[in-house]
């Protein structure tokens, strides 16, 4: 799949999020993934030895990641571990090349949180949805606004990318729902990660842990989080055998600024050319008795 990410590859695809056929890939997607990085590992046994302590360990016994929700299923009960267990592909033989040559690795797989490597590369998130199809993020290079190409195209296919789509880009913060010329179906694609249920985000990465032998780095995304969606939410992935999530967001903790002025540096979008990087804001300075830049 080299650098696109699995957004990316829904986006080609055309697979909304919140649908079975999305699942399915995330599942079948991570199989064929994990799969080959346990098979390149045992090639590379065969070729330098397996790893010092190999003798003993989980591949060594001949348990692959979907073997260890088999044993954490037996710990819990079975009704304490709701988790998908099919596979496509011919995990039997590679178990047996295991147990013949080994394993060079003794971690294969983690899914590690790629914002701002993923911005820079011009990908999405590693497996998260998109954050918003247009805002402002902020490091410590600056301010600089992250648009999302794929709808870009799509709208431009349709001409309806404008001076006036940006606008109303800005106004309903990176969200399509509310734009009555965009068909439903762009709506359904390019729906952003608070317009998903988090039901989906997990069990999504329910389909993806079976095959993973270390972790991935998910966020969940909650609009007008309360203490009963969060206990929901944070239960469901128990039960789905997640073995960690990474940052809790809240649609009230972020917005993006409504700037319509043609000539603005910050959130400047054209309708025809990449974004315009915004100028780096200033900052404190202690030894100007004058500077406002807390003010």
């Amino acid at each position: 799949m080299g650098i696109m990410g699995f957004q990316d590859a829904l986006y080609v695809q055309r697979i909304p999020y919140s649908s079975a056929e999305a699942l399915k890939f995330a599942d079948e997607s991570m199989e064929v993934i994990s799969y080959h990085a346990i098979q390149a590992s045992t090639d590379l046994a065969e070729e330098r030895g397996t790893y010092s302590s190999y003798k003993g360990s989980l591949w060594d016994q001949g348990i692959l990641p979907i073997d260890s929700l088999k044993l954490l299923q037996e710990v819990r009960g079975e009704k304490y571990l709701e988790v998908d267990m099919s596979q496509t592909l011919d995990w039997e033989t590679l178990r047996q090349r295991i147990a013949q040559v080994g394993m060079r690795n003794s971690n294969v797989l983690a899914i590690a949180p790629t914002a701002t490597i993923a911005n820079i590369s011009g990908v999405s998130q590693s497996i998260e949805p998109t954050y918003q199809n247009l805002y402002v993020k902020s490091n410590l290079s600056g301010e600089f606004t992250v648009v999302n190409p794929y709808l870009v195209r799509d709208l431009k296919a349709l001409d309806l990318w404008d001076n006036v789509m940006v606008n109303d880009l800005k106004y309903y913060d990176g969200s399509l729902q509310q734009i009555d010329r965009i068909p439903q179906h762009i709506k359904d694609l390019y729906a952003t990660a608070f317009e998903i249920e988090p039901r989906w985000l997990v069990d999504a990465a329910s389909r993806r842990q079976k095959w993973i032998d270390q972790a991935q780095s998910l966020n969940l995304y909650i609009a007008g989080a309360n203490g009963k969606k969060l206990d929901i939410t944070y239960r469901m992935a128990w039960l789905r055998g997640l073995k960690t999530t990474y940052y809790l967001r809240s649609l009230a903790a972020t917005s993006t600024e409504k700037s319509t002025v043609s000539g603005s540096k910050l959130n400047a979008v054209s309708s025809s050319s990449a974004p315009i990087p915004a100028d780096v804001p200033k900052a404190c300075s202690i030894d100007d008795p004058d500077c406002e830049a807390c003010q």
